[in-house]
Order: C-alpha cells, then sequence, then structure tokens
C-alpha cells in the first residue's frame, strides 16, 4: 500500500448525478459528494483535492470546499491539509460500534417502517433487488454498493417522517467507504443466501420478527466480518 506522499491526487471518478432544475450549485455539489461517499465511491485511504473534484464537478473549488467542509464535521471525512481530504482511518473497535449502530437503527426504521409499504413499494424493492443481484453476478461492486444502499433507503423511507433516517444515512457516510472491501472479503457461505428476498418475504406476510432478523443477518453478513478481518486500523 503506498503511503500518502506517494499517493496520486484523485486517482478515481466519480459519476455525478444531473443537477435538477433550479438546485442551487452548492447544495448540488454537498448532495452528490455526500451520496459518493454513503454509496462506496470515495475508496479508504486516498486522498482528493478540491481541485480535482472541482473539475470532476465542472464547478469552482468554492462550493466543493464548504461541502467537504459539512462532510468533515459529519464525519465523513478527514482534512489532511487546506487542499486534500480522504476517508478516515477506521479501528476495528469503531467498526463494530458503528455496525452495532446500523444493526439497532435499520431494525427499528425496518419495524415502523412495515405497515406503511404499500404494494407499489414492495414493486420497487423487488425491482431494485434484482439489480443488486444482476450486478453480484457482473462483478460490479460499486452498483452492488449502490442499489444495496438505495434497498435499504427505500424500504426505510416508508415512513416519510421517520427521525431515524438521518441518523442511517450518518452511519452509512462513515461506513459506506468501507463497502467493497467488505465485498471482496465476503464469506463464501454468506454469498449464497439472499437476506433481501427473506425481507421481502416478511414484508409481504407481514412479519416484523422475521422482517428484524432479515436486515440484522443482512447487515452482519454483508458488512460484519470487516471487524475482524484485517483490513482496518488496529
Amino acid at each position: 500500500m503506498c503511503n500518502e506522499a506517494e499517493m496520486p491526487d484523485d486517482p478515481f471518478s466519480l459519476a455525478m448525478p444531473a443537477r435538477e432544475g433550479g438546485e442551487p450549485i452548492h447544495q448540488w455539489v454537498f448532495h452528490s459528494l455526500r451520496q459518493a461517499i454513503m454509496s462506496g465511491r470515495f475508496p479508504p485511504g486516498q486522498a482528493v483535492t478540491i481541485r480535482g473534484l472541482a473539475e470532476t464537478m465542472g464547478v469552482s473549488a468554492m462550493p466543493v470546499r464548504e461541502a467537504l467542509r459539512r462532510l468533515v464535521a459529519e464525519r465523513a471525512l478527514a482534512l489532511l491539509d487546506n487542499r486534500r481530504v480522504r476517508v478516515p482511518v477506521m479501528t476495528a473497535e469503531r467498526f463494530d460500534e458503528l455496525l452495532a449502530a446500523r444493526t439497532a437503527l435499520e431494525t427499528e426504521a425496518a419495524a415502523r417502517a412495515l405497515p406503511l409499504i404499500d404494494g407499489a413499494r414492495l414493486a420497487d424493492l423487488r425491482a431494485i433487488n434484482a439489480l443488486v443481484d444482476a450486478a453480484v453476478v457482473a462483478g460490479a461492486a460499486e452498483t452492488v454498493v449502490e442499489q444495496n444502499m438505495r434497498f435499504h433507503l427505500t424500504m426505510y423511507g416508508a415512513r416519510g417522517d421517520s427521525v431515524l433516517l438521518p441518523l442511517i444515512e450518518s452511519v452509512w457516510l462513515q461506513t459506506g467507504p468501507f463497502m467493497r472491501a467488505a465485498l471482496e472479503d465476503m464469506p463464501v457461505q454468506a454469498v449464497g443466501h439472499d437476506y433481501h428476498l427473506d425481507a421481502l418475504v416478511a414484508i409481504e406476510t407481514g412479519d416484523v420478527a422475521a422482517l428484524r432478523l432479515a436486515i440484522a443477518e443482512d447487515i452482519r453478513t454483508g458488512i460484519g466480518h470487516l471487524a475482524h478481518s484485517g483490513r482496518l486500523a488496529a
């Protein structure tokens, strides 16, 4: 692994979502970068520059600098100097705490959302899960992470006024960059079981306990093993 001094600036590119008409540039930049971190498009250990991100997004440095300041405050990024940021170093202990927080928040959010998931949302969830499955077969790691996040947030979003959603997103911000490593290290026995499908069956039958279990197991098998994989800092 190369150190910071050897690491090139902006060694990856970001696929930015289209800016909606009338959306302020600073809001678009912030939401785009936040989404990119949550969906694992910021690889751990790689520094990026304000200039590089501004060029990628086709904007000036000012909205990028402001967005990065906010993301540093959310602990999604760490400031290296006055022009570079990277995903913060993750220790096994901190990751374990984040995993526990994610499990507690998401199982509760799923249980509270269940009565509000209608047929249309259930169909959307099935379609998203099909995209996840196709991406797994194709080996498209970024798509797997992105659509997996979309699946979870679409489910919890059935309760539009949920106070849990911002908390869940905060945890995803801190764990999202490590999802690709989790996919690479996923235990063989976990690959063949689709806990999303278990969750869909639980939603269809209105089984709250089964839904809680499916979400907890999905999180545990999907990313939990990283805490003991040796990939994280001591």
